[in-house]
Formats: C-alpha cells, sequence, structure tokens
C-alpha cells in the first residue's frame, strides 16, 4: 500500500506525545511492507532540516517544508471570520503546495492526516477524489472546552468560544472523511455525536514498541517524574495543580523524594525539592531505575504517550483518572489511580515502600503494552481500516 501522510509537525526529535506516536506508527506501517511518504513542516528556526530529514528516511520518504505555524496575529484574525485559531495556525499553503506536488507526482492509494489541524492540508486530495482518512489523537474541541471551564475572565470566554468551533470543525472532519481513526473507545464516541452519527469511525489503540529498561539513576527517594509542556494548557494546568496541592503532601510522606519536571517553563525551580529538567534528547533520561512517573492530568483526551512508554521501560504509574482514560487500566493493576492529592501522595508512598506492589504495577504495565499496543498488531488494524476504505 502505498500512503501519503500528512502532519502538522516532524515526529523527530520526538520530543512531545503527537510525535512519538506519529514515528511509532511511520516505523509499524514500514514493518508491515507499507510505503509512506510524509508531508510535514519543519520549523527551520528549531530544528536543521537536513538532519530531520536523514532520522525520518528509515520509516518513510520525507517530504518535509520548511515552515513554522502561522503568527498567532494572523490566526487570530482567521479566527474573527470563524476559522478555529489551532486550525488556522497550521493551514499553510507551502504545505497545500507540497501535497498538490506529491499527488501530481505518483499515485497514491489514499492520504492519511495526523490530527485535526493537518485536516485542511488534504484538500488537493478531496479535490482529486483520493480517500482521506483522519487520525484523531484526541477530541480537540472537549479539550479546549475543558480548560475553558478551568479559567476565568476573558481568557476562559475566548477559549470557550475555540472549543465551539472546534466541535463543529471536528464534526464536518468525521462527516468528510473516508474513515476516523479515534485512539480510545470513548473518543470514537463523542466524535460519532459531534458528527451526528454521520461518519465511519473506527477504534485503532496507539502503537509503542518495546524498549529497553533505562541506565543511571535520579535523585530521590523516590524519584518522581512530571511532564510539563510550555503553552499546553492541559499540561499547564496539572503542573500547577500538582506543584500547589499534591507536591507538598508528598513532600510531608516522603521527605526525601525529589520532583524532577521534564519539559520547558515546567514548574518553579526555587519550589522545595524540585528540580526542573528540558525536554530530554533521549526520553530514556527520564524513565531511570527507581523512578515513579506521575501523571496528573484534569483535562486529558485520547490516551498518554509516556505512560506507555514508561510501561514499556519497566517504570510505575501514578495517575489521575483523566490521565489514564482510555488505557482501559484496572484499578491497582497497570497503574495507580489518585482522584485528589492526598490518594496521588498515598500511592506515591507505597510503590516507593513496597516493593512486591512496584513489581507487580510494572509487570502489569508491560504485559498491557504488549497485548494492547504493539506495534505489529496495531499496524494490522491500521491496515484492515485501511483496507475497509478502498473496497468497493
Amino acid at each position: 500500500m502505498n500512503l501519503l501522510v500528512l502532519a502538522t509537525k516532524a515526529p523527530w526529535p520526538s520530543i512531545d506525545g503527537g510525535r512519538f506516536l506519529l514515528r511509532n506508527t511511520l516505523e509499524a506501517l514500514a514493518a508491515g511492507g507499507c510505503r509512506t511518504t510524509l508531508v510535514a513542516p519543519v520549523d527551520p528556526g528549531q530544528f536543521d532540516l537536513d538532519r530531520v530529514a536523514a532520522e525520518l528516511s528509515a520509516w518513510c520518504v520525507p517530504r518535509l517544508v520548511p515552515a513554522a505555524p502561522a503568527r498567532p496575529a494572523a490566526a487570530l484574525l482567521r479566527s474573527f471570520l470563524g476559522v478555529p485559531f489551532s486550525i488556522a495556525r497550521h493551514s499553510l499553503a507551502l504545505v497545500r503546495r507540497e501535497v498538490e506536488r506529491s499527488l501530481a507526482a505518483e499515485r497514491f492509494d489514499l492520504v492519511h492526516a495526523e490530527q485535526l489541524q493537518a485536516l485542511p492540508q488534504a484538500e488537493p486530495a478531496f479535490a482529486r477524489g483520493v480517500p482521506v482518512v483522519l487520525r484523531a489523537q484526541n477530541v480537540e474541541s472537549d479539550l479546549w472546552r475543558a480548560t475553558a471551564g478551568r479559567r476565568g475572565g476573558g481568557r476562559g470566554r475566548a477559549l470557550a468560544l475555540e472549543a465551539v468551533r472546534l466541535a463543529r470543525w471536528e464534526g464536518e472532519a468525521v462527516r468528510r472523511a473516508a474513515a476516523t481513526l479515534a485512539l480510545t473507545a470513548e473518543d470514537a464516541a463523542r466524535l460519532q455525536e459531534l458528527a451526528g452519527g454521520n461518519g465511519r469511525i473506527r477504534v485503532v489503540r496507539a502503537p509503542f514498541p518495546a524498549l529497553p529498561s533505562a541506565e543511571g539513576r535520579l535523585p530521590g527517594e523516590p524519584a518522581v517524574v512530571v511532564f510539563g509542556s510550555r503553552g499546553w494548557l492541559p499540561n499547564e494546568d496539572s503542573v500547577a495543580w500538582f506543584l500547589a496541592e499534591v507536591w507538598p503532601a508528598v513532600r510531608s510522606e516522603l521527605p526525601g523524594a525529589v520532583l524532577h519536571l521534564f519539559g520547558a517553563g515546567a514548574g518553579e525551580p526555587g519550589a522545595q525539592g524540585v528540580v526542573v529538567h528540558p525536554s530530554p534528547a533521549d526520553s530514556a533520561a527520564a524513565f531511570p531505575p527507581g523512578s515513579i512517573l506521575t501523571v496528573p492530568l484534569r483535562i486529558a483526551s485520547g490516551v498518554r504517550i509516556k505512560v506507555l512508554e514508561a510501561w514499556a521501560r519497566g517504570v510505575p504509574v501514578v495517575g489521575t483518572p483523566a490521565a489514564l482514560s482510555g488505557l482501559e487500566v484496572g484499578e491497582g493493576e497497570e497503574a495507580l489511580v489518585a482522584r485528589d492529592p492526598s490518594e496521588m501522595a498515598q500511592a506515591i508512598a507505597r510503590l516507593h515502600r513496597e516493593p512486591g506492589l512496584r513489581e507487580r504495577i510494572v509487570t502489569a504495565g508491560r504485559t498491557a503494552r504488549l497485548e494492547r499496543h504493539d506495534p505489529a498488531r496495531v499496524a494490522r488494524d491500521l491496515l484492515a481500516a485501511y483496507g475497509e476504505v478502498l473496497a468497493p
């Protein structure tokens, strides 16, 4: 099968969950025998285009476009005309022209648009009658709506308006696409609702490969790892809540604990027992032996790729119900579920003090990764979904 994949960002370096998901998908499709061409923008101010292309060439034919997202002011102007802000930021004429050139140069069986924001770049494919499959990494409008509910004043109202616009765009996207692939059953049901029941939606889980255990250790007894992300509001909210309400409870229970915040702009370097790290060039640095991954998200959709990496590397996980939704986690099985600061502090303390519990959680996580997210199995599911689209 010959695929053209459209994305809003190149999946290397894999410095966030969305990039990691696309990278794993391209690698799984290549192993499954697909020929894949990737069209994606690369901000030349951040990354070296040739280096990114060289890294991606192992899994796909990279056709990278030197372009950055539209300036916020320009995107905001378009939003006044009814286009969602996040859609406007990623609607790039240079990328669409590369898509048009690619479609003119060779025949593709179908086009795979990675995330709602990549779908506008698929207009040349719609015009040519090439089937377009949308993979929704999450339900965008629900994320914005939930974030608006935690903000006040003018910013909260602006976020709520964006959520309304995105909901309308998501419904239309599902109706237009030949098929929509959701990562979870919850997301699939919500997308079907937004489309008014008029859409072909399939659940295909996120692929994640087996990975070796990381080396070295992080300071702390225990070392608690939390990921932040500048500019991504759900992560900003989770970090602020964890620092203000959860971390004091953890330090009271475990005075030797050290919190390691990974991600630019994440957290407050002056807080007691807190070490702030930039996003690691090699993600293994955030999953060393003895650490505990904590995912305090209160706003979530899709799946947390970092949880899958923790399962792959043998690191136990503590997360909120929102953070673990969609991963089919059993209570106290593949992860410990914590609903408030006290429960989160107690869960971290138990994993530190009870080696038997820690080992059971790690073993169950490894099994879940293998049984539900093995790349070869997910590639077969993807190809089956593509095949349904191409069937007469």
